[in-house]
């Protein structure tokens, strides 16, 4: 008793225990500023964004959004994706329960008359029929842990799958509002540009004029001509960058180009603020992030079924059903078949192999744990430069502003100085080109400070 009650707790201890390291989250302390406040990883991409991109209070960019979670071709495929990594990790925890079929068989054999015996007995020739129908049982005994380590890697690398989904889908909501942004900055440009050529025809008929009269000479006029040719070829570049970014825009919505259309309307409105002092465990929520720790995760536990292949591997096979000579007596209980016991296999040589796989699959967590921190790193810097951007761009658009204040009041006084003939037309021209290079530059900054926030938000995670 004592014997069957020992070898029982070693059965049960032997069970429980799994070769191989348990996983434990990689370090990042001193890789990450102390001002961020960062904590262990504790990957988070599955919280709750929202609909961050309604902080810009813009129902055209809102429509644009649903539009492209509703038809992307890009995010149909990450959803295949995952439900195939999901897929995998069923297949993978199905390894915990015993293979079982059920098998049934019908055969008519022809033996032979010359069988060789160890006695001078003559077999005579017969037809024989076989009809047999079993259930059949296998199963691995779980001793050293290896079909739960493959469990586990199954697991990790169905939630990274479900990662690449959210950075998908943050990578698309974000590239749509940046180029959303963009095509705005294109329409504040080429209102610029309307009002341009619009001035610049009537500057040219009342040049002409007054060559006419010979008030001025013909070479003012040839220099209004040019100008305003200039300003329509500008306007024609103009129209077709905002053309590509709209088409890009079509692209990422999962809609044809050839239907789709944003009216024009130029950007009124300034780009949201950023609340001070974000706490570093935003950036638990970046998809890129959660997917390189769960990666790590899943390298760990392949270690575990590298090593398990150095121990024994216990199967516990069993069969029963009926077999008999015909379909009427087949479920007879003298029919009644059935087998069992255990089967050890034990490696004997390939020990170099297998260690061999032990070292790769080692070597590949190190590459994991490399790649987690790097993405780590890659989440500050990205966060540290949205930031700078987003300063730097609002002294930019701040100057820029009373740059072009200036040059549009300098414009009017030296028309006015122009039309009573003080100054030449050369200087109206040189203050007339300043004041739309001014007025372009201040529509591209505005856009690009909106671009700042976008890429923030997205170097975030999703919003905050």
């Amino acid at each position: 008793m004592l014997t069957r009650t020992t070898l029982c707790l070693a059965t049960l201890a032997l069970a429980s225990c799994a070769v191989g390291p348990n996983y434990k989250k990689p370090d990042t302390a001193d890789i990450t500023p102390a001002k961020w406040r960062w904590q262990t990883a504790a990957p988070r991409d599955h919280a709750p964004r929202g609909e961050w991109w309604k902080v810009f209070h813009d129902s055209e960019l809102d429509r644009l959004e649903a539009r492209a979670l509703a038809s992307s071709q890009t995010l149909r495929a990450a959803v295949a994706r995952v439900e195939q990594a999901r897929a995998q990790a069923r297949v993978s925890a199905a390894n915990f329960l015993p293979d079982i079929r059920l098998n049934g068989t019908a055969e008519r054999e022809q033996t032979s008359g010359n069988l060789p015996t160890p006695v001078p007995v003559t077999i005579p020739a017969a037809r024989i029929n076989s009809f047999t129908t079993t259930l059949d049982l296998s199963y691995e005994i779980d001793f050293w842990g290896k079909v739960r380590r493959s469990f586990e890697s199954a697991r990790a690398e169905a939630a990274a799958s479900a990662a690449d989904y959210h950075n998908a889908l943050l990578i698309l909501t974000g590239d749509i509002a940046a180029n959303y942004f963009l095509l705005r900055s294109f329409d504040a440009e080429l209102a610029a540009l309307r009002q341009t050529i619009e001035l610049r025809d009537k500057a040219l008929n009342l040049i002409k004029q007054r060559a006419d009269a010979g008030a001025v000479s013909e070479i003012d006029a040839e220099r209004a001509r040019t100008e305003l040719a200039t300003a329509r070829a500008e306007l024609a570049d103009v129209k077709r960058q905002r053309q590509e970014v709209a088409d890009t825009l079509s692209l990422l919505c999962g809609e044809p180009a050839t239907n789709f259309r944003i009216a024009e309307r130029p950007l009124r409105q300034t780009p949201p603020n950023i609340p001070a002092g974000l706490p570093a465990d935003l950036l638990e929520r970046r998809p890129d992030i959660a997917k390189a720790e769960r990666t790590v995760a899943a390298r760990n536990a392949d270690i575990g079924v590298a090593t398990a292949a150095y121990f024994p591997s216990v199967r516990l096979t069993g069969s029963g059903g009926y077999l008999s000579k015909d379909v009427d007596s087949l479920f007879s209980p003298d029919s009644k078949v059935w087998s069992i016991g255990p089967s050890v296999s034990l490696p004997i040589t390939g020990f170099a192999v297998i260690g061999a796989n032990v070292r790769r699959t080692k070597a590949a967590r190190e590459e994991a744990i490399a790649n987690y921190r790097q993405a780590v790193l890659t989440a500050v810097k990205d966060v540290e430069t949205s930031l700078a951007q987003i300063r730097y761009r609002r002294e930019q658009g701040t100057a820029q502003s009373e740059a072009l204040a200036s040059s549009a009041k300098a414009t009017e006084l030296i028309r006015d100085r122009y039309e009573r003939g003080t100054i030449s037309f050369i200087d109206y021209l040189d203050a007339e080109r300043t004041r739309l290079q001014l007025e372009r530059q201040n529509a591209q900054i505005s856009a690009q400070r909106f671009i700042a926030t976008v890429r923030l938000i997205k170097a975030l995670g999703g919003g905050w």
